[in-house]
């Protein structure tokens, strides 16, 4: 039982270091952890209940996986041949949309979940003098 444990935990070293790789090399991961970071203080700052958490942290793993994905098929396209090619260049444009369609679709998340506190927030501002 012990050597399984290890063994299982072993296997997220490779996980972890593509994490790592993709995060210090791929600047749309590192725009994708800023964004990560803020939803994550505006969900504190404006207490969302559970349910919002749960939709919050899909949308945001949808997108993270969605761009470790492309970043893969980009690496493996590159691989394959450097030159332009016509399903070379589909592959990349279907992985980049993935991409496109996850922070869609979390954007919409978080409107239906963010929308409507910091709308109440703003109601409640008195005019300026």
């Amino acid at each position: 039982m012990l050597s399984w444990l290890v063994s299982v935990f072993r296997s997220f070293g490779p996980a972890l270091a593509g994490l790592w790789w993709a995060f210090k090399n791929q600047r749309n991961l590192q725009a994708h952890a800023i964004s990560t970071v803020l939803v994550v203080v505006f969900g504190l700052g404006l207490k969302i209940v559970i349910w919002e958490w749960c939709a919050v942290v899909l949308a945001m793993g949808l997108v993270w996986v969605a761009e470790l994905l492309n970043t893969a098929l980009e690496m493996l396209a590159d691989r394959v041949t450097l030159e332009r090619e016509e399903s070379i260049r589909r592959v990349k444009d279907a992985a980049a949309a993935a991409v496109l369609m996850a922070a869609l679709a979390a954007l919409g998340v978080g409107l239906v979940v963010f929308a409507p506190k910091l709308w109440r927030l703003l109601e409640n501002v008195p005019p300026p003098p």
